[in-house]
């Protein structure tokens, strides 16, 4: 055997892609197709243990932990202001501040209406910021610890693996949005009372009706982080630093809720990801106008549909070294 054959039989790998021969020596055709065509079973196991691993850290843990106090607070705040018998921000309540006061005002009514408060308090800020250091991390994060090389010599292929991180970070994008309105449903069942409730339209509904729309609301808000969760990941294929993907798309949230309160761009403002961020409050009127609740979540749609499209573009062409 010649020296160029000795080399050529020393290192498959360099072959393998020209002469159509795996990292054994054994030739594809030879190759179960199980290993070159995962089985969606195989893709579900995949999914499962990236659920598993994000959702057993301690960081992941925390930042539910931290979602989950909010609404004690707003509870335990409205309850001390409430205990005299007086309305709650001195029987004031609400005009013109948006979805969040008009909720608190009628807290002390109906615990029910602390869900749709701890949900208006967590969106502009805590639920995307969770969202964003979730995403951030997905794929730099694994770069970073150097295991994104070893997640790709499974046969999983790379458009698999960022389908599967992605679909992780949406399931976090609704356990997040969930323990904020379960936590809210308990604390305000236990402080105040609950039973029919009045709409924001003045109509009365019954509890259950409310638990539904509850509910309704709840998944609305984890359908409006798409976006977020989309860019965060578009930016976690661009650094191998899970810390800075995290910043930056943090950086970025704060940067697009600024400019949303700029009066100058308000042309530009019906195309951030956050500007229909609280049209769920337009659930609890009767009846439900739908206008800006199908514009929020065909932008969140768009953002998806771009940032992912952008992220499968960088990340099959991205070169990876760790």
């Amino acid at each position: 055997m010649s020296r160029a054959d000795t080399s050529r039989a020393e290192s498959p790998q360099a072959e393998a892609p020209r002469a159509g021969v795996s990292r054994t020596g054994v030739s594809r055709a030879e190759v179960p197709s199980a290993v070159r065509a995962p089985s969606p079973l195989w893709s579900f196991g995949l999914l499962r243990s990236e659920l598993l691993i994000t959702f057993r850290r301690w960081r992941t843990l925390a930042l539910l932990g931290v979602l989950a106090a909010v609404p004690v607070l707003v509870g335990i705040a409205v309850k001390i202001e409430t205990s005299d018998g007086a309305s709650f921000g001195g029987g004031g309540g609400g005009g013109g501040g948006g979805a969040g006061p008009a909720f608190i005002s009628q807290i002390s009514n109906n615990g029910l209406f602390l869900v749709f408060t701890a949900l208006a308090a967590t969106l502009p800020f805590f639920l995307p910021m969770a969202v964003g250091v979730v995403a951030g991390d997905a794929i730099a994060g694994e770069a970073n610890a150097g295991t994104l090389r070893y997640l790709l010599v499974a046969p999983a292929g790379r458009t698999r693996l960022l389908l599967t991180k992605y679909a992780t970070v949406i399931a976090f994008c609704l356990a997040a949005t969930l323990v904020v309105a379960v936590s809210a449903l308990a604390v305000g069942a236990l402080l105040f009372p609950v039973g029919e409730l009045t709409t924001i339209s003045g109509t009365r509904i019954t509890y259950a009706e409310g638990l539904g729309r509850a509910l309704l609301i709840a998944l609305v808000v984890a359908a409006s982080l798409v976006g977020v969760a989309a860019l965060g990941l578009f930016v976690s294929t661009l650094t191998s630093s899970g810390i800075a993907a995290m910043a930056t798309t943090v950086g970025l949230l704060i940067t697009v809720q600024i400019l949303d309160q700029i009066p100058q761009l308000d042309a530009l403002q019906p195309y951030f990801f956050s500007h229909y961020w609280l049209s769920f409050a337009d659930l609890m009127r009767e009846p439900v106008y739908w206008d800006d609740l199908v514009k929020n979540l065909g932008l969140q749609a768009l953002y998806a549909a771009v940032f992912g499209s952008a992220a499968w573009a960088r990340f099959t062409a991205k070169d990876i070294t760790s």
